[in-house]
Protein backbone atom coordinates (compact mmCIF):
# COMPACT_ATOMS: atom_id res chain seq x y z
CA UNK A 1 0.00 0.00 0.00
CA UNK A 2 2.46 2.49 0.82
CA UNK A 3 4.79 1.53 -1.89
CA UNK A 4 1.78 2.20 -4.35
CA UNK A 5 1.47 5.86 -2.83
CA UNK A 6 4.74 6.17 -3.49
CA UNK A 7 4.73 5.26 -6.58
CA UNK A 8 1.52 7.79 -7.45
CA UNK A 9 3.32 10.85 -5.49
CA UNK A 10 6.37 9.95 -7.77
CA UNK A 11 3.94 10.32 -10.93
CA UNK A 12 2.50 13.09 -9.70
CA UNK A 13 5.71 15.15 -9.18
CA UNK A 14 7.28 14.12 -12.52
CA UNK A 15 4.46 14.74 -14.40
CA UNK A 16 4.43 18.62 -12.69
CA UNK A 17 8.07 18.90 -13.24
CA UNK A 18 7.65 18.38 -17.01
CA UNK A 19 4.37 20.61 -17.67
CA UNK A 20 6.47 23.51 -15.78
CA UNK A 21 9.23 22.84 -18.07
CA UNK A 22 7.21 23.41 -21.10
CA UNK A 23 5.24 26.66 -19.59
CA UNK A 24 8.83 27.83 -18.93
CA UNK A 25 9.99 27.32 -22.52
CA UNK A 26 7.04 29.30 -24.20
CA UNK A 27 7.35 31.72 -21.89
CA UNK A 28 11.18 32.09 -23.08
CA UNK A 29 10.33 31.83 -26.27
CA UNK A 30 7.41 34.41 -26.68
CA UNK A 31 9.51 37.01 -24.95
CA UNK A 32 12.26 36.57 -27.95
CA UNK A 33 9.86 37.02 -30.42
CA UNK A 34 10.27 40.68 -32.00
CA UNK A 35 7.75 42.37 -33.36
CA UNK A 36 8.52 43.87 -36.39
CA UNK A 37 7.16 46.99 -37.42
CA UNK A 38 5.88 47.91 -41.15
CA UNK A 39 7.62 51.05 -42.15
CA UNK A 40 5.68 53.14 -44.71
CA UNK A 41 7.03 53.79 -48.43
CA UNK A 42 7.33 57.03 -49.32
CA UNK A 43 5.20 58.21 -53.22
CA UNK A 44 7.49 58.61 -56.10
CA UNK A 45 5.90 62.25 -56.80
CA UNK A 46 6.51 62.53 -60.74
CA UNK A 47 8.22 65.88 -61.47
CA UNK A 48 6.24 69.16 -62.71
CA UNK A 49 7.42 70.56 -65.85
CA UNK A 50 7.02 74.26 -65.77
CA UNK A 51 5.32 75.42 -69.10
CA UNK A 52 4.98 78.85 -69.81
CA UNK A 53 3.39 80.61 -72.49
CA UNK A 54 5.18 83.82 -72.21
CA UNK A 55 8.71 83.72 -73.32
CA UNK A 56 9.63 86.64 -71.21
CA UNK A 57 8.36 85.05 -67.87
CA UNK A 58 12.11 82.86 -68.43
CA UNK A 59 14.01 86.23 -67.94
CA UNK A 60 15.42 86.49 -64.72
CA UNK A 61 15.70 89.45 -62.13
CA UNK A 62 18.05 92.08 -62.77
CA UNK A 63 17.96 91.06 -66.65
CA UNK A 64 16.82 91.93 -69.60
CA UNK A 65 15.87 90.60 -73.32
CA UNK A 66 18.91 91.59 -76.03
CA UNK A 67 18.01 89.23 -78.41
CA UNK A 68 15.68 86.07 -80.15
CA UNK A 69 16.62 83.42 -82.26
CA UNK A 70 13.59 81.03 -83.48
CA UNK A 71 14.60 77.73 -84.77
CA UNK A 72 14.08 73.98 -84.31
CA UNK A 73 17.14 72.89 -82.18
CA UNK A 74 15.07 69.15 -80.68
CA UNK A 75 14.18 68.04 -84.09
CA UNK A 76 10.00 67.52 -83.11
CA UNK A 77 9.24 69.98 -86.07
CA UNK A 78 8.27 72.64 -83.58
CA UNK A 79 10.18 76.00 -83.87
CA UNK A 80 11.93 76.72 -80.38
CA UNK A 81 13.36 79.49 -79.08
CA UNK A 82 16.77 80.91 -77.84
CA UNK A 83 17.21 84.06 -75.89
CA UNK A 84 19.58 86.14 -75.44
CA UNK A 85 19.69 88.17 -72.22
CA UNK A 86 22.12 91.04 -70.67
CA UNK A 87 22.59 91.93 -66.82
CA UNK A 88 21.23 95.44 -65.89
CA UNK A 89 23.93 96.09 -62.96
CA UNK A 90 24.88 99.64 -63.09
CA UNK A 91 28.04 99.47 -61.86
CA UNK A 92 28.96 97.51 -65.15
CA UNK A 93 28.31 100.88 -66.92
CA UNK A 94 31.87 102.76 -67.21
CA UNK A 95 32.56 106.22 -69.37
CA UNK A 96 35.35 105.82 -72.21
CA UNK A 97 37.48 108.53 -73.48
CA UNK A 98 36.37 108.22 -76.52
CA UNK A 99 33.23 106.12 -77.08
CA UNK A 100 31.35 107.89 -74.05
CA UNK A 101 29.06 105.76 -71.98
CA UNK A 102 29.18 101.90 -72.28
CA UNK A 103 26.99 99.06 -71.21
CA UNK A 104 29.70 96.35 -69.93
CA UNK A 105 27.02 94.06 -68.57
CA UNK A 106 27.34 90.77 -69.54
CA UNK A 107 25.14 88.25 -71.69
CA UNK A 108 23.42 85.11 -71.40
CA UNK A 109 21.78 82.48 -72.77
CA UNK A 110 18.52 80.75 -72.17
CA UNK A 111 17.04 77.67 -74.53
CA UNK A 112 13.16 76.81 -74.53
CA UNK A 113 11.63 74.27 -76.35
CA UNK A 114 8.47 74.34 -77.90
CA UNK A 115 5.23 72.35 -76.00
CA UNK A 116 2.70 73.54 -78.40
CA UNK A 117 1.78 77.01 -77.99
CA UNK A 118 3.89 77.02 -74.21
CA UNK A 119 7.77 77.17 -73.68
CA UNK A 120 9.79 74.72 -71.66
CA UNK A 121 13.06 75.56 -70.26
CA UNK A 122 16.10 73.16 -71.89
CA UNK A 123 19.06 74.96 -71.08
CA UNK A 124 20.15 78.42 -68.79
CA UNK A 125 23.32 79.93 -68.86
CA UNK A 126 23.38 83.51 -67.72
CA UNK A 127 26.63 84.86 -68.19
CA UNK A 128 29.13 83.23 -70.06
CA UNK A 129 29.18 85.97 -73.00
CA UNK A 130 30.82 88.94 -72.67
CA UNK A 131 29.27 92.58 -73.45
CA UNK A 132 28.75 93.96 -76.90
CA UNK A 133 31.02 97.12 -75.70
CA UNK A 134 33.84 95.23 -75.08
CA UNK A 135 37.42 96.83 -75.95
CA UNK A 136 38.70 95.57 -79.12
CA UNK A 137 42.10 97.56 -79.15
CA UNK A 138 43.13 99.01 -82.18
CA UNK A 139 40.64 96.80 -83.81
CA UNK A 140 36.60 96.66 -82.87
CA UNK A 141 35.77 93.83 -80.53
CA UNK A 142 34.74 90.11 -81.71
CA UNK A 143 31.04 90.69 -82.63
CA UNK A 144 28.76 87.63 -81.64
CA UNK A 145 25.85 86.42 -83.47
CA UNK A 146 23.97 82.96 -82.92
CA UNK A 147 22.51 80.69 -85.30
CA UNK A 148 19.85 77.77 -85.00
CA UNK A 149 20.59 75.58 -88.31
CA UNK A 150 19.80 71.99 -89.00
CA UNK A 151 18.83 70.62 -85.17
CA UNK A 152 21.86 72.60 -84.50
CA UNK A 153 23.23 75.89 -82.57
CA UNK A 154 25.84 77.84 -84.13
CA UNK A 155 27.55 80.16 -81.40
CA UNK A 156 29.66 82.67 -84.04
CA UNK A 157 32.38 85.17 -83.75
CA UNK A 158 33.11 87.44 -86.30
CA UNK A 159 36.27 89.46 -86.06
CA UNK A 160 36.31 91.49 -89.63
CA UNK A 161 39.76 90.94 -91.42
CA UNK A 162 41.04 89.05 -88.86
CA UNK A 163 38.76 86.20 -89.75
CA UNK A 164 36.12 84.19 -87.47
CA UNK A 165 35.46 81.63 -85.23
CA UNK A 166 32.65 79.21 -84.61
CA UNK A 167 31.34 76.58 -81.60
CA UNK A 168 28.88 73.67 -83.23
CA UNK A 169 26.81 72.41 -80.06
CA UNK A 170 23.79 69.87 -80.42
CA UNK A 171 20.95 69.47 -77.93
CA UNK A 172 21.68 66.08 -76.39
CA UNK A 173 21.19 64.72 -72.94
CA UNK A 174 19.28 67.29 -71.78
CA UNK A 175 22.54 70.15 -72.42
CA UNK A 176 23.64 71.29 -75.41
CA UNK A 177 27.12 69.84 -76.20
CA UNK A 178 29.92 71.10 -78.06
CA UNK A 179 30.04 69.02 -80.97
CA UNK A 180 32.53 71.21 -83.14
CA UNK A 181 34.76 74.31 -83.33
CA UNK A 182 35.88 76.20 -86.81
CA UNK A 183 38.02 79.22 -87.16
CA UNK A 184 39.67 81.21 -89.84
CA UNK A 185 42.52 83.60 -89.17
CA UNK A 186 42.68 86.16 -91.41
CA UNK A 187 45.30 88.87 -92.77
CA UNK A 188 42.30 91.31 -94.60
CA UNK A 189 41.48 88.81 -97.60
CA UNK A 190 44.03 86.30 -97.34
CA UNK A 191 43.56 83.00 -94.92
CA UNK A 192 46.43 82.37 -93.14
CA UNK A 193 45.36 79.27 -91.14
CA UNK A 194 41.92 77.49 -91.19
CA UNK A 195 41.07 74.96 -88.40
CA UNK A 196 38.08 72.78 -87.82
CA UNK A 197 37.56 70.43 -84.50
CA UNK A 198 35.26 67.48 -84.85
CA UNK A 199 34.92 66.28 -81.06
CA UNK A 200 32.72 63.72 -81.47
CA UNK A 201 35.81 61.52 -83.86
CA UNK A 202 38.48 63.91 -81.80
CA UNK A 203 39.82 65.02 -85.33
CA UNK A 204 41.38 67.55 -85.55
CA UNK A 205 42.11 69.59 -89.22
CA UNK A 206 44.60 72.11 -89.56
CA UNK A 207 45.30 74.10 -93.06
CA UNK A 208 48.03 76.35 -93.17
CA UNK A 209 48.51 78.59 -95.57
CA UNK A 210 52.40 78.75 -96.61
CA UNK A 211 52.09 81.45 -99.59
CA UNK A 212 50.67 83.81 -96.56
CA UNK A 213 52.35 86.91 -98.53
CA UNK A 214 50.33 86.72 -101.96
CA UNK A 215 47.30 89.29 -101.79
CA UNK A 216 46.03 87.94 -104.90
CA UNK A 217 43.72 85.20 -103.37
CA UNK A 218 46.63 82.40 -104.08
CA UNK A 219 46.89 80.62 -100.96
CA UNK A 220 48.50 77.42 -100.98
CA UNK A 221 47.70 75.43 -97.86
CA UNK A 222 49.52 72.35 -96.44
CA UNK A 223 46.87 70.64 -94.21
CA UNK A 224 48.22 68.79 -90.84
CA UNK A 225 45.78 66.09 -88.49
CA UNK A 226 46.16 65.36 -85.58
CA UNK A 227 43.79 63.03 -82.78
CA UNK A 228 42.88 65.93 -79.49
CA UNK A 229 42.76 64.27 -75.54
CA UNK A 230 39.18 65.28 -75.39
CA UNK A 231 36.77 62.80 -74.87
CA UNK A 232 33.75 64.70 -72.68
CA UNK A 233 31.61 67.15 -74.73
CA UNK A 234 31.65 70.26 -73.02
CA UNK A 235 27.99 71.65 -72.08
CA UNK A 236 26.73 75.02 -72.79
CA UNK A 237 25.27 75.10 -69.31
CA UNK A 238 29.13 74.65 -67.97
CA UNK A 239 31.21 77.02 -69.65
CA UNK A 240 31.46 79.99 -67.37
CA UNK A 241 33.41 82.58 -70.06
CA UNK A 242 33.65 82.01 -73.87
CA UNK A 243 36.28 84.09 -74.05
CA UNK A 244 38.56 82.27 -71.64
CA UNK A 245 37.61 79.12 -73.86
CA UNK A 246 40.95 77.20 -75.15
CA UNK A 247 40.59 74.07 -76.97
CA UNK A 248 43.48 73.69 -78.87
CA UNK A 249 45.75 72.20 -76.24
CA UNK A 250 42.50 69.97 -75.06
Amino acid sequence: MIKNYLYITATVFLLFTIISCKDSKTVVKESNTEVTELKEIPEVQESVIDIKKDISDFIPKNYVPFDTIKGDFNKDGLEDCILIIKGTDKSKIVTDEYRGELDRNRRGIIALLNKNGGYELAVKNYDCFSSENEDGGVYYAPELYIEVENAKLYINYAHGRYGYWKYTFRYQNSDFELIGYDASSNHGPVILTGTSINFLTRKKIVNQNVNENTYDGDEIFEKTETKIARIKLLKLSEIKDFDELHLYDE
